[in-house]
């Protein structure tokens, strides 16, 4: 490849990343490494900026396999992505994030070995996702367990096992950002729905129309809330930190309105320019469960990650101005 070919190159697979919903999946990893510094007594280390650096980027390096799999309804969907119009090479690009991800694995070795079952088991959720789709409302399952992986990977590549890694509380996380994440690509499939249906991926969209689906987004909505208060009750969450903790009130406030808002725009706006735009806040909404996680056991972190968060994904997703790539 000439310089101006692999210039190119970096520029549409960047663009193919999206990387305003690098968030997602950095965030929910931040939860990992926040959780582990909070287990250990560690405070935040060149080796966890490193961490959380990989993790940021893994959204993207998986997003162009993704993208890859899904081409046949992004030609309906998103017929102006990179990898649609031809301007993004697809051998290259599967080659670059192939190899991002074994580069990954290796890295993730040296850190802690235990490290690269989460990063295996995410990337084949990943793949699977693609068909998991055909199968209702297990797409999004599969979706949220994936995510999932992001928090046990930055836990674990933070350094040793600490005693006791499988407790009720830190299983009751793995839950609330599972159900977190399986929500947003949940709202994420209206904009999805034609080029679904023409690739028969019978999504829940699909199968029952949008206008049920938009009823049932917004029954949807309650339900981080309902589990949550739930493991309060079984007391698999801290419940006095919990309740008496003013940050977490708030990050747990501006989650909720968050998710309502989401909610309420797919209920009004199912298709259009409006329901690309209502992607903006639906990723607002999944970063901020995340973040109200991590501000049971660091509240200043997540206040700072709240602010970053919310300002970086608005940021981002005004660079794709066009809701067909």
């Amino acid at each position: 490849m000439q310089l101006n070919e692999i210039k190119k190159f970096i520029y549409f697979y960047t663009k193919s990343m999206r990387l305003y919903y690098c968030f997602i999946t950095g965030i929910s990893g931040w939860v990992g490494v926040a959780f582990y510094d909070f287990c250990t007594g560690q405070s935040f280390s060149f080796k966890s900026a490193f961490i959380i650096m990989l993790l940021f980027l893994s959204w993207g390096t998986n997003q162009v396999i993704n993208d890859f799999l899904g081409l046949p309804e992004d030609r309906i969907n998103a017929p102006n992505r990179p990898m649609v119009t031809g301007e993004l090479n697809i051998k290259w690009s599967l080659i670059v994030s192939s190899v991002s991800i074994f580069a990954m694995l290796v890295l993730s070795w040296f850190l802690n070995p235990w490290a690269i079952i989460p990063i295996i088991i995410g990337v084949g959720l990943n793949v699977l996702y693609e068909y998991a789709k055909a199968w209702s409302l297990l797409g999004n399952l599969v979706y949220g367990i994936s995510i999932s992986m992001c928090t046990v990977y930055g836990f674990l590549a933070s350094g040793p096992l600490p005693e006791g890694v499988f407790t009720y509380n830190r299983i009751a996380v793995l839950v609330l950002i599972v159900i977190a994440n399986a929500l947003m690509a949940y709202f994420s499939y209206f904009k999805d729905y034609d080029g679904d249906k023409a690739a028969g991926k019978k999504t829940f969209h699909v199968r029952h129309g949008l206008k049920l689906a938009s009823q049932v987004g917004i029954v949807g909505i309650l339900l981080p809330v309902v589990v949550f208060l739930l493991f309060l009750y079984k007391g698999w969450l801290p419940w006095n930190e919990v309740l008496y903790h003013e940050t977490f009130i708030f990050c747990a406030t501006i989650a909720m309105l968050l998710e309502a808002w989401t909610a309420i725009r797919f209920f009004y706006y199912p298709r259009g320019v409006q329901d690309y735009l209502s992607l903006i806040t639906n990723a607002q909404a999944c970063v901020a469960i995340h973040v109200t996680i991590i501000a049971i056991f660091n509240g200043t972190l997540a206040l700072y990650l709240m602010v970053a968060s919310y300002i970086f994904i608005d940021f981002l997703f005004g660079l794709y101005k066009d809701a067909k790539s």
